[in-house]
């Protein structure tokens, strides 16, 4: 994969997002339809390959997306960055299922470690980035956090952003 055509992903936990895990909530709804936009705009713009860290929210609304892009577009991969071996195991059980089932249909995956450590998120984050030219963003503007500073490093490293707020 080119870093040319290769955007990534970062973007909100349930904990963080307005409507938690109630995906019914209109707001939400619109945010996958926004999601699904900016998945279009990479692709007018020439990225075919997208990076996804596969945590709980928002990511998984963006895997599932290039999933739907891929559908129209066979051309489309999707590749799960997974922090560690163990990053769902404590996830509730349909979320467990969820995971796996799109890990079971990205073209690639990618095990960034084996073990959980205080840093295995952050380098998820950077490995993503490093490998791209394009980011999309579920932010709500608070300046502290894994969303926060994956965009503080996407802006230093001059990837084109496309910021969907909330």
């Amino acid at each position: 994969m080119e870093q040319a055509n290769t955007c990534c992903f970062t973007g909100h936990r349930p904990d963080k997002l307005p409507w938690g895990t109630d995906e019914r909530d209109p707001r939400c709804t619109r945010l996958k339809e926004r999601l699904g936009q900016a998945l279009e705009r990479a692709y007018q713009s020439g990225c075919r390959h997208f990076i996804c860290g596969m945590a709980r929210g928002a990511d998984l609304y963006f895997a599932e997306a290039v999933l739907a892009l891929r559908a129209c577009f066979p051309q489309v991969t999707l590749e799960g960055a997974r922090p560690c071996e163990s990053q769902a195991d404590r996830w509730p059980r349909e979320e467990r299922l969820r995971y796996q089932a799109i890990l079971d249909q990205c073209d690639y995956e990618t095990l960034v470690q084996h073990h959980y450590d205080r840093g295995c998120m952050a380098r998820r984050n950077r490995y993503m980035v490093d490998r791209a030219c394009r980011i999309i963003a579920v932010y709500d503007g608070e300046p502290r956090g894994g969303t926060a500073q994956t965009l503080a490093y996407a802006m230093r490293q001059g990837l084109e952003l496309d910021i969907l707020e909330i």
